[in-house]
């Protein structure tokens, strides 16, 4: 797709305009600390900014350091993430500190440009690192960049990642992909919502309440306070059905958060 000059200019113009009006104030990007901005970035994944805050404030002055991280517990590191959700990115993150430490000698960004190699990061967490420490040019979108560049230049909204990542790059005004980037982040968080544009998510989070995402969650919490718990415990304690619990733990096992020894459940740390 060619993107016209003028359009671009006006489209940086607006973007920066609304966030030199309306920027938020967040943590975060007080910070060049490469390790607490990928801390920051796994938190905010499929989580609300007003209830990150909070956690990354704790996480920063519990484990300032990468190295801090890595050297945890994971029991301690899960008790510590209770209340996020999705407490696989716990396990994830805690593995990530370990790979950097051991791999990469504590060097954040190297390992970013080897994400792959990173459990828990992908394309977009390891650009974002990048360009909110380093201010790197280079780009990276996420769910609100996605939706405000489908909105501003009237794309489909199956249009390929790879297609949407070469517009971004067209975008990208050289020497201020930091700001540019947090300026998208709250132009589609607080302006272009999907309410606003009617563009939603290419994937969507289901309801937490009586889902199995919060199943999982109240096993874990239990299992941080037990050293391990009988699977017919579990049935009774959490009113649930033997086929759902055996697939809920099954997931669990997968995700590296618990093992089982025939009818009982442990914490894996």
């Amino acid at each position: 797709m060619k993107l016209s000059p003028s359009h671009i200019r006006s489209f940086q113009h607006n973007v920066f305009a609304y966030y030199k009006k309306y920027g938020r104030d967040l943590p975060w990007r007080k910070t060049t600390n490469p390790y607490y901005i990928l801390l920051s970035e796994i938190m905010l994944q499929q989580t609300q900014v007003d209830r990150v805050i909070q956690y990354y404030h704790r996480w920063t002055t519990k484990w300032p350091h990468v190295v801090d991280l890595a050297r945890a517990d994971r029991r301690e590191v899960l008790q510590e993430w209770m209340g996020l959700g999705y407490n696989n990115r716990a396990i994830n993150i805690h593995k990530a500190a370990q790979k950097i430490i051991e791999s990469y000698n504590g060097d954040v960004i190297a390992a970013m440009k080897n994400y792959k190699d990173i459990p828990g990061v992908g394309p977009y967490i390891s650009h974002a690192v990048r360009i909110f420490s380093g201010n790197e040019d280079t780009v990276t979108v996420d769910t609100n960049i996605r939706r405000i560049l489908i909105h501003e230049f009237h794309l489909h909204k199956k249009i390929s990642d790879n297609e949407l990542w070469d517009i971004a790059e067209h975008c990208l005004p050289k020497g201020k992909s930091r700001d540019w980037h947090n300026a998208l982040m709250d132009y589609g968080a607080t302006l272009l919502t999907s309410r606003k544009t009617g563009i939603r998510p290419k994937t969507q989070q289901s309801p937490f309440e009586g889902s199995d995402r919060q199943i999982r969650a109240q096993i874990i919490r239990h299992l941080l306070n037990n050293v391990s718990v009988e699977f017919s415990e579990i049935c009774s304690r959490f009113s649930i059905e033997k086929n759902r619990l055996d697939k809920i733990i099954y997931s669990l096992i997968k995700d590296g958060l618990v093992f089982r020894d025939k009818e009982v459940i442990r914490l894996k740390v």
